[in-house]
């Protein structure tokens, strides 16, 4: 377990950690994840997994150091399950992607922060690499990276939301104030992380724990088709936008950039990312706008080219 830091919970304990992982259909790279994680030093008091069907959870389902739940398909019905099995016995809940893999000091430094400053209600570490923005990267890669970066000194800043790889909450005021993930965003649900990080940072701050580090291995197996992730690319900003949790000038900048990143693609013949899928889903997006149908939802309505179609739950670097 995790030596206590200084500061408490309250009542003279120390603070209780949880890891939260939705995957699915990638049962070898979250059974990876998850050997990496129980072998680490410094350990959760629990290590929660959230699959939509067990199969996608191979061999982890009789793991007295996992537990494992089944829950409607989708990163943010995940991660709400992944809450309600967490919320009566932890303190601090951290969200991981199954392909992010966690400096060995990450659990101790985010411990620390939640411990000794009672005022931050969420926060994210520091991603060293990412494997989304070049093909993958494998577990050895990480690993090098890990080694050859070191520890860092630990520095904490405010940040306006916390990235989804990894991304750690105070459980006190998400259960006080009932807050979920917005399952209106489905599948892989795309800006989730800022619309919940918004909506915990009205009870406490968001900041960046650098020093708290890790590697996201952007591994590419049971992705998005582009129209979809396109899609979502334009019509999940604007939903935020009436929602309230996204603010008019960043989402308008972060869908220029994602309609320009895939124009750019298209035109260099981008070959690890569906570039044309996806701006074929952005243009069908705004013109969705225009006719005043555009909604997160739509995207079930395109096909789909996998039984498991739900990527890794965050492509956190990428989209930003």
């Amino acid at each position: 377990m995790i030596s206590p830091p200084t500061g408490t919970a309250g009542q003279g304990r120390p603070l209780r950690i949880a890891l939260g992982i939705a995957s699915a259909g990638r049962p070898s790279i979250l059974r990876e994840t998850i050997d990496y994680l129980t072998g680490l030093p410094d350990q959760a008091e629990r290590l929660i997994v959230c699959v939509p069907v067990i199969e996608d959870a191979a061999g982890l389902a009789d793991r007295r150091d996992v537990d494992v739940i089944v829950g409607s398909r989708g990163l943010t019905a995940q991660r709400n399950r992944i809450i309600q099995a967490a919320a009566a016995d932890t303190d601090v809940l951290i969200f991981l992607d199954d392909d992010f893999i966690p400096a060995a000091t990450f659990l101790s430094r985010m411990a620390a922060v939640f411990a000794t400053k009672p005022d931050v209600a969420i926060a994210t570490g520091e991603v060293l690499a990412d494997g989304v923005l070049d093909g993958g990267l494998s577990m050895a890669k990480a690993l090098e990276v890990l080694y050859t970066a070191g520890e860092g000194a630990e520095h904490v800043a405010d940040v306006y939301n916390a990235y989804g790889c990894n991304m750690a909450v105070r459980l006190a005021p998400v259960v006080e104030h009932a807050l979920t993930f917005d399952e209106q965003l489905p599948l892989y649900g795309w800006l989730e992380d800022v619309d919940f990080s918004r909506s915990v940072a009205r009870h406490g701050r968001s900041v960046y724990v650098e020093g708290a580090r890790g590697v996201h291995l952007g591994v590419r197996s049971g992705r998005q088709p582009g129209r979809r992730l396109g899609y979502s690319q334009v019509a999940n900003p604007f939903y935020l936008i009436r929602k309230g949790t996204m603010s008019k000038g960043r989402a308008i900048a972060q869908i220029g950039r994602n309609i320009l990143a895939n124009m750019s693609g298209v035109l260099l013949k981008d070959r690890l990312i569906d570039r044309w899928g996806r701006l074929n889903g952005n243009l069908l997006a705004l013109t969705d706008l225009v006719v005043g149908r555009a909604s997160p939802s739509r995207i079930l309505e395109f096909g789909t080219s996998s039984p498991h179609e739900m990527p890794s739950p965050s492509i956190a670097t990428e989209r930003r």
